[in-house]
């Protein structure tokens, strides 16, 4: 029997707003974004939710962790050894067209 209510009290849950200045903010939204005021309201929470509560970084299993670390762990060492530049050099605007002369 509670499993019934759980699901009832979820599908009808009001929102009663009793401050006139939100009820005016709502109104004006809709408008703006020409839908209800319930549309304008939810989509406000959302947007408002979301910028409060920025999605986490994704998490990785071990293995795909591993995978990662590695190659990060070889491009430091290719660059390490391969510096750019060529001769560990900065890489200027100069050497970059040097690249694409003809000799």
């Amino acid at each position: 029997m509670n499993y019934i209510w759980d699901i009832l009290k979820e599908a009808a849950m009001p929102l009663y707003v009793k401050d006139p200045e939100v009820g005016e903010l709502a109104e004006r939204l809709a408008r703006l974004k020409q839908t209800s005021k319930t549309e304008a309201v939810r989509e406000a929470l959302r947007e408002a939710l979301a910028a409060a509560d920025p999605p986490k970084a994704p998490t990785f299993d071990a293995e795909t962790r591993a995978y990662v670390d590695h190659a990060l762990e070889t491009a430091r060492a290719v660059r390490q050894r391969y510096p750019p530049g060529g001769d560990g050099l900065p890489v200027t605007k100069d050497w970059i067209d040097s690249l694409y002369e003809d000799d």
